[in-house]
């Protein structure tokens, strides 16, 4: 992994300014930085406060989770890291200019159109279930739409490796309140099902558009909410009403919520596993989509039609054996092949 002098951090963010941060946490601040090549990139520092405490175990761990798994697309791409003055380790990470889904879910004014979220359900899934399929499996225990970033191609990527861990690992039980599996309350409850239930929250949120915690709101709770209207078959109640939605959509729609109230089962054994979800989402929510039919294919349907039915044309055009000739809008109009149908 390579390792980067401070000195060119520093240089990159204009000594760690204000000015540069691009999002903040319990652990410290990101900075965007400009490297002396030109690129880009994001740099995770702890908090004056932690620094001083010496207090670096979640960069730590992010590092040592990240540093183990080979690339993957959905996933945030750790570049190297370095030391600030104290010796606690930085991270430097791309940068995704686009920010959080929780940003575009919840502060921008243009709403996300329905297949960008399902494209970035399954940039979810698939980042999830590469880290869960790595042997022993990694378990984020933090999937939210705060810790998924959005890259320049409008690409999602999970992102803060902060409180994974592995299977096998024994740890107090962590997350974030809303998005928390109410089931893992000791440590020989973890299982990567418990990125599943976070995962179910994470689609009505990424659905509705709603916070998964919202006191305004009754219920307060996404789920407490939404659950019991999947349940009754209301589910269109459920879609962020600000998308224009198609006839089409429905099925996907009402789909993918009948999986979402599957991740959040109180009985974990009902919960599907990632690539379950995955392979849902591949084949049926994006499945083709009839499109409106083209007039230039309309010839082509015409002519299929008549040889099924050894039919000759006639009328304006010489008439000919349907079997040997090769219709084309420019010699045989639709309108003429309609009328002749219509006269035989």
């Amino acid at each position: 992994m390579k390792e980067f002098d401070l000195q060119e951090l520093e240089v990159a963010t204009d000594g760690f300014s204000p000015s540069r941060i691009v999002g903040k946490g319990s652990h410290g601040s990101v900075y965007r930085g400009i490297l002396k090549d030109g690129n880009h990139v994001a740099i995770k520092k702890q908090s004056l406060g932690l620094q001083k405490l010496g207090d670096n175990t979640k960069l730590e761990n992010e590092a040592r989770i990240l540093s183990s798994l080979h690339p993957h697309p959905c996933l945030i791409n750790l570049l190297g890291i370095s030391y600030d003055s104290f010796g606690n380790k930085i991270l430097v990470t791309e940068y995704m200019p686009n920010g959080t889904l929780h940003e575009i879910l919840h502060l921008s004014a243009m709403p996300l159109s329905w297949p960008k979220r399902v494209e970035f359900a399954i940039h979810i899934a698939k980042g999830v279930g590469f880290i869960h399929e790595s042997d022993p499996s990694i378990v984020h225990r933090d999937i939210k739409s705060a810790n998924v970033l959005v890259d320049k191609n409008w690409k999602a990527k999970v992102a803060d490796f902060g409180l994974a861990i592995r299977e096998d690992e024994l740890n107090v039980p962590a997350g974030t309140i809303g998005y928390l599996d109410p089931g893992y309350t000791t440590p020989c409850k973890l299982s990567t099902k418990t990125d599943v239930f976070s995962y179910g929250v994470l689609l009505l949120e990424l659905i509705s558009s709603r916070k998964v915690i919202d006191v305004v709101e009754s219920p307060a709770s996404i789920v407490e909410w939404a659950v019991p209207l999947i349940q009754k078959g209301r589910m269109m109640e459920v879609v962020d009403k600000r998308v224009v939605l198609p006839q089409y959509t429905r099925r996907s729609i009402k789909q993918l919520l009948r999986m979402a109230a599957r991740c959040l089962s109180p009985t974990e054994a009902l919960r599907p596993c990632m690539p379950q979800i995955l392979a849902i989402l591949e084949s049926s929510i994006l499945s083709p989509v009839p499109r409106p039919l083209s007039i230039n294919l309309i010839p082509e349907i015409i002519l299929k039609i008549l040889k099924s039915k050894k039919m000759r044309i006639s009328g304006t055009c010489e008439d000919h054996d349907i079997r040997s000739k090769k219709m084309s809008k420019h010699t045989l109009p639709v309108r003429e092949i309609l009328i002749d149908l219509t006269l035989k």
